[in-house]
């Protein structure tokens, strides 16, 4: 069924759906999921994104998803010229990838604690955007819950310990995903829930053995830097 938002669109800047407001969640995604304001960033484009965005200024709303914005920002014809000013480094470039959705964007993102990463995510329209992957890992996820990611070896263990940690917390799990590159490698939860996660608790997972890397999406409000 769909709702009100699926019928009307998103309220935003420029001609479309998928090569704006996409775009623009897409790069505010790619922050927070940082969790820092960018310094750097190396923005592949794929299928239409690099076929058609500059001209539906899917560049610029990257860019002012990066510094922040909302898609219905009146700045982000100016994203460039912003990011200049705010230190960011930005360059473009066309993506290669294999069977991927024609509004796809790869991020590579260093910030200003030093912390990278990158991320594969596509525009599906209506401002719709779906996460593909997360420094090389498939995922699968929009963003519309409080979001968390962990990288770790595949051992046994890990999954009780974010889980029980996420109990404690009387945090609701909406949805869990668990990917592995090899038995024995590397492997990745995505766990959307339905309250958000304490910074202490996100801190504390950080600290375990086995764990490489944790990432959280927030939903909540992040404060403009203009």
């Amino acid at each position: 069924m769909l709702d009100i938002f699926e019928i009307l669109g998103p309220v935003m800047i420029g001609p479309s759906s998928s090569h704006t407001a996409g775009a623009a969640k897409i790069g505010a995604m790619a922050r927070t999921l940082l969790g820092a304001p960018p310094v750097r960033a190396a923005i592949h484009l794929y299928g239409s994104f690099a076929e058609t965005g500059a001209g539906h200024g899917t560049d610029r709303a990257l860019v002012g998803g990066l510094l922040g914005m909302k898609p219905d920002d009146m700045r982000i014809p100016d994203s460039m010229e912003l990011a200049e000013k705010a230190g960011m480094e930005v360059s473009f470039g066309e993506a290669k990838c294999k069977d991927a959705h024609p509004n796809t964007a790869q991020l590579i993102l260093t910030g200003t604690d030093g912390n990278t990463l990158e991320i594969e995510a596509a525009s599906l329209g209506g401002g719709r955007i779906r996460v593909c992957k997360i420094d090389g890992i498939e995922t699968n996820f929009c963003g519309d819950y409080p979001t968390l990611i962990v990288h770790n070896l595949d051992q046994p263990g890990h999954v009780t310990e974010v889980t029980s940690m996420l109990a404690h917390k009387a945090v609701n799990i909406a949805t869990m995903q668990l990917y592995r590159d090899s038995r024995g490698g590397n492997a990745v939860m995505v766990l959307e829930c339905d309250q958000e996660i304490p910074e202490e608790s996100v801190r504390w997972l950080r600290h375990l053995e086995g764990i490489m890397k944790v990432t959280y999406l927030s939903l909540e409000e992040e404060k403009d830097e203009f």
